[in-house]
């Protein structure tokens, strides 16, 4: 790793840290460029105020693409297009990231260990995390691996859909998504905060 990538590796994380933490950038108006991590992350952090481009560009041309003023430019599409074709990549979507501590005890439902690489959820997740390991649960998986700066971070993928116009589900219980998001504090290291 160079020294670059690796600078913008602990820069990342120490923010991401912090942010899990709540200490947050501060609300400035300012965007904080830095190198890419890794060759595979790439992107852009969006807080109250402030946004952080993780990408191999000049600070000067990110200032050239964002009007003045406007908060919400480094996450619009217009900068996201214009940092995609600066870098030869396609634009992704746009996710939230929340955070959870560690939880004590056996998650709420049964998790079956999913080695499997050829499950969709499984394969798509190795294009975007380290360290990948899956479980399955009724009705769908959960994946944890390390993401952008290392940091544990996890996904869940739906099999099959409960329809009901009840938000519980036909048997009563929580909506899957709803489960298995209180399983994945569950599913991994104790003493690893986790991003979602």
């Amino acid at each position: 790793m160079s020294r670059k990538a690796q600078f913008a590796k602990t820069r990342l994380a120490r923010l991401l840290r912090d942010a899990a933490e709540g200490r947050f950038p501060p609300a400035d108006g300012r965007v904080t460029v830095l190198p890419q991590p890794s060759a595979r992350d790439a992107g852009v952090l969006g807080f109250t105020a402030h946004a952080v481009v993780f990408a191999d560009v000049e600070p000067d041309w990110v200032s050239n693409q964002l009007p003045p003023g406007d908060l919400g430019a480094p996450l619009g599409p217009p900068f996201l297009q214009a940092l995609s074709s600066a870098m030869n990549r396609r634009p992704g979507s746009i996710d939230m990231l929340c955070v959870a501590d560690p939880l004590p005890g056996r998650p709420p439902l049964d998790l079956t260990p999913d080695s499997d690489p050829e499950h969709p959820r499984v394969a798509r997740a190795l294009n975007y995390r380290d360290d990948v390991q899956a479980w399955q649960a009724d009705g769908g998986v959960v994946l944890l691996g390390r993401g952008v700066a290392g940091r544990w971070e996890t996904a869940i993928g739906r099999v099959r859909a409960r329809r009901s116009g009840n938000p519980a589900g036909p048997d009563g219980r929580p909506p899957f998504t709803l489960e298995v998001s209180r399983a994945a504090p569950h599913a991994r290291p104790h003493d690893a905060t986790i991003v979602a």
